[in-house]
Parts: structure tokens; C-alpha cells; sequence
């Protein structure tokens, strides 16, 4: 039977970022456990990733299942548009404004990340036309920036190669430099290059500024420790509005609620949110507005929404997704566990194609110096560790539940296949 999925999948489905009809091979998941998972061979990994950061509380939770089955046997969706509503998304609204950095207080729900990238930036050019500024769009982002996939969110995106092939992409944005202490940047650089392009473009056409908090998927790059408060201080000295892509590193990923939580007193205007919201038991996302923002669009219509929208069976599946992420404490155990999975990696460095083990909360990520991760990766699943390669980066996002013999068999994986890994020097 699983060889009679693989072939139809190889014939009929378009997985992203695979070559078109040149499929390799699918591994087939049929179940999940907590951290672990299982392929329709038969075959156990441990899941080093979360699929895509997505899995706080891990898989196989009859919780949310539950949850979903209760609220779809009442109402499983009507549309949110207009004055329609429901009461998971009013409750999960409430929960959220609770959770969230100081000065939120309104929510727009989504489907995913992209969807809260294109929902934040229409909010930021249209807060300012409702102020009479029309000529502020221009949106500030950066090199290895990871925003989503449509088309504006790809264009805040920072990594070239996903947006080659698809033509003129949309105007009024400005890549800045990313915080990447191996390389060499400096907050003092970094800030200097800031107050340079806003000179050069003009505070007065500038809009907002976005960024994730660490940088996910171009290598799990945390910053400087001094760069988001200065970042900020800069913005509001010129009056620009900053949207933080909680996208990854929301819902305890980072050992805090929300990763702005580390540097106090880090208040955006917007903040996009979805994967962990409902541990990807549902496709949901939500933009958390602030005060500034909301004050400036008070009385103006925002026309601009998705089907789903505020869909009542994934919000009451967030509202027990977060009670779990609450009561078993994965906050902080993220925190704990992201210190045991660093040093971890960081006794890696001692082997030559490791150039720096880096880790933020239960993220982490290998810089190593070789070609190309993705044949590693491949190595290390097949030893029955997922990690993701991204460019010559491993990265690792395991679920916040993860046992502590799991965390320690993925770095021993790694560590194994490393050991056989030659350098580009090397070779």
C-alpha cells in the first residue's frame, strides 16, 4: 500500500520547493507521538523540526482533537466577515491580547504566516494613508529575512533564490544588512546602515520596518543582544512603525511567550503570529495590533480578509493548544531544554566542518563549512533524526515536549554524521 502512495505522489503531487516532475521518493508519515514520528515503512525518527517550527506541544494530542470534534459538532465554521462572529475566535482574541507584549490590543485572525506578512503590511501603508500620508509605503527589511511566500511577503523575504523565475516583484521595499555576529556585524554598523537608508529614502515616505525577532530559516541567527532596542529607539524616533514577525518563535518557542519578550520594553506595532498558535492542528494564524496602529486606522474600513477568517473550529483548537503550552509549563521548559540542546551542539565545534553552534530558546542552529547541508540532512534521517539544511546550515526546531534521551540522540546523530562529513577545505 505505501509503495502505491509513493508512486501516486511521485505522479500527482507538487511539493513546494521540489523540482517539477522530478519528484524524489516521499517519506510517507502515517503517525506521530509527542516528538516522535512514523513513516508507512514502519520506520521511527525523532523529529528534530516540528515540520516547520510548527509543534510546541507535539503530535498525537487527543486534546485538540477532542476540541476540534466538540466544536465542529456545533458549529464547525461560518464566515467572520462584516458584524458575524463566533465564540472561540472572541475568547482566543481575549487570550491572545493577554499573552502578547504591552499596547496590543486588537486581533486580525489569518490562515498562516504569509497571509499575516501581507495582512501586517497593508495595515502599515493603510494606517498611515488614513493619517493623510499616502506616500509612506516603503517597508524596511533584510538580508536572510524569511516572511512568507506571496507575493509582498516574498518581497520582504531576504533570501534571492525563492523569488527567482516569477517576474517583477512589487515596489516600495528596502533590504538592510541582518544581525549576524559570525560574520562580523556590529550593532553600532548595523544601526549606522539604518539611520543611513532612512536618510537616503525619507522618513517621510518609510511606512514600517519588519523583522523576525532571530532569524528562523536563514540559519537561526539570534542578534546582538543590544540590536532590537536600539532598532526601536531609532524607529520611533523617526516615527516608523515596526511589525515583528513572531511567525517562528512565538508560543514559547524561544523560553518566553513571544521572543520581543527578551529584550524588555520591545513594544511593536504589529506582530505577525500562526504555526505554534495551534501546533499546526489547524491552519491559523493571527496579527496582534497595537495602540499606535489602531489609533491611527480608528473609524477606517480595512477591506481585506480570507474565508477562513476567524474559523471557529481552529480557534477553539488554539484556546486548548495554548491551556497545554500553559498547564505542562512548555515555556519554560523550551528555556531549560534549549540550554541542554546548545551545549550540546556546541561540543560539535570541536569537529572541523563546524564553525559555530548557535541557540535561542529551543532553536538552534550548525554553521558548518561544507558546500551544501542537504545531502547531511539526508544522512542524519536516514540515521532517524529530521533535521532541516539550509544552505550550508542545519537547523533544529523540536517540539517543546520532547524527551531529554531524544534531545541528546539527535546532537549524538549529528555529531556521528559530522564526524564523516569532509570540509570544503578539506575536499
Amino acid at each position: 500500500m505505501s509503495r502505491d502512495l509513493r508512486s501516486i505522489d511521485q505522479r500527482l503531487v507538487v511539493h513546494p520547493h521540489a523540482t517539477v516532475g522530478h519528484p524524489r521518493p516521499p517519506v510517507i508519515f502515517a503517525e506521530g507521538e509527542g516528538a516522535r514520528l512514523r513513516d508507512a515503512e514502519g520506520r521511527e525518527y525523532i523529529d528534530g523540526t516540528c515540520g516547520l517550527w510548527v509543534c510546541p506541544v507535539g503530535h498525537g494530542r487527543s486534546e485538540l482533537a477532542a476540541a476540534a470534534r466538540r466544536q465542529m459538532e456545533r458549529l464547525e465554521y461560518y464566515a467572520s466577515f462584516w458584524d458575524f462572529s463566533n465564540g472561540p475566535s472572541i475568547e482566543l482574541a481575549e487570550r491572545l491580547v493577554e499573552l502578547a507584549p504591552p499596547g496590543v490590543v486588537r486581533v486580525f485572525y489569518t490562515n498562516g504566516g504569509s497571509e499575516g506578512t501581507e495582512t501586517a503590511l497593508k495595515l502599515a501603508r493603510l494606517a498611515w494613508h488614513a493619517q493623510g500620508r499616502p506616500e509612506r509605503t516603503v517597508v524596511l527589511t533584510r538580508a536572510l529575512a524569511y516572511h512568507g511566500v506571496s507575493y509582498g511577503a516574498l518581497e520582504a523575504t531576504g533570501l534571492p533564490p525563492l523569488k527567482e523565475g516569477f517576474g517583477e516583484m512589487p515596489a516600495g521595499f528596502e533590504e538592510l544588512s541582518v544581525p549576524y555576529p559570525l560574520r562580523g556585524t556590529t550593532t553600532d554598523g548595523l544601526i549606522a546602515e539604518l539611520e543611513e537608508r532612512i536618510d537616503a529614502v525619507g522618513r517621510d515616505r518609510i511606512a514600517a520596518f519588519i523583522g523576525e525577532p532571530v532569524i528562523g530559516v536563514g540559519g537561526m541567527i539570534p542578534p546582538h543582544e543590544d540590536y532590537w532596542p536600539r532598532v526601536q529607539e531609532v524607529l520611533r524616533r523617526h516615527d516608523i512603525l515596526l511589525i515583528l514577525d513572531e511567525v517562528v518563535t512565538g508560543f514559547g518557542r524561544t523560553g518566553a511567550w513571544f521572543a520581543a519578550e527578551h529584550w524588555g520594553g520591545i513594544e511593536p506595532d504589529l506582530m505577525i503570529t500562526a504555526k505554534g498558535l495551534t501546533s499546526g492542528y489547524f491552519p491559523l494564524g493571527a496579527v496582534l495590533i497595537g495602540e499606535r496602529v489602531a489609533a491611527m486606522l480608528d473609524g477606517v474600513a480595512f477591506r481585506h480578509g480570507f474565508t477562513y477568517n476567524g474559523h471557529a473550529t481552529g480557534c477553539a483548537v488554539a484556546l486548548e493548544n495554548l491551556a497545554i503550552i500553559e498547564r505542562e509549563q512548555l515555556v519554560e521548559r523550551a528555556a531549560r531544554l534549549g540550554d541542554r540542546l546548545l551545549a550540546g551542539l556546541a561540543a560539535l565545534e570541536r569537529l572541523p566542518a563546524v564553525l559555530e553552534a548557535r541557540g535561542f530558546g529551543l532553536m538552534a542552529g550548525l554553521e558548518l563549512d561544507i558546500d551544501d547541508a542537504g545531502e547531511l540532512a539526508d544522512r542524519i534521517r536516514d540515521a532517524g533524526v529530521i533535521v532541516r539544511a539550509t544552505g550550508q546550515k542545519l537547523v533544529l526546531s523540536p517540539p517543546l515536549v520532547i524527551a531529554e534521551r531524544d534531545l541528546d540522540r539527535i546532537v549524538e546523530v549529528i555529531g556521528d554524521e559530522l564526524a564523516r562529513t569532509q570540509t570544503r577545505a578539506a575536499a
